[in-house]
């Protein structure tokens, strides 16, 4: 039997869409004999229309997928989006370089492998940049006979 007409209506007086109005279908022929909102109000307090609890989205695999992020998994070039400037800024990036090689630096004087002026001269070339990361200043130390090489 058709009871569209009493489904709208119930959406209508429960606030919800009429996917999410629950009829009895037990009682089919009572809501079928429901002709004014006034019935339909009866048969919603008592119990033989309800509204369904609103559906949810899992975040199920979303957590699983943060897991594997997490583990650095997922992040190739393919699941990219945005400039290169829009993961990492250049900031953020020179940041996290140069902070790598001035504690280098100073592990190098605290140990002793290299003189406080050497110290200084080689923190003023990674200010200026001229290093991109700790290899490349080892290289550049090994290269230019800093302390015979020995690192």
């Amino acid at each position: 039997m058709k009871l569209s007409n009493q489904r709208r209506m119930a959406a209508d007086i429960l606030g919800v869409g009429s996917e999410r109005v629950w009829m009895d279908s037990e009682k089919a022929e009572d809501i079928s004999t429901a002709i004014t909102r006034a019935d339909i109000r009866e048969l919603v307090t008592t119990g033989v229309i309800k509204r369904k609890p609103k559906a949810g989205v899992s975040r199920g695999r979303a957590r699983a997928k943060d897991k594997k992020k997490a583990y650095g998994h997922r992040k190739g070039h393919g699941s990219r989006r945005g400039a290169k400037g829009a993961r990492m800024s250049g900031k953020e990036r020179w940041m996290k370089c140069i902070r790598s090689v001035r504690k280098r630096l100073k592990t190098l004087r605290e140990e002793g492998t290299i003189d406080a002026t050497m110290y200084r001269k080689l923190y003023g070339k990674a200010t200026s940049g001229e290093f991109k990361d700790v290899s490349h200043l080892e290289s550049h130390m090994k290269s230019e006979g800093v302390n015979n090489g020995k690192i």
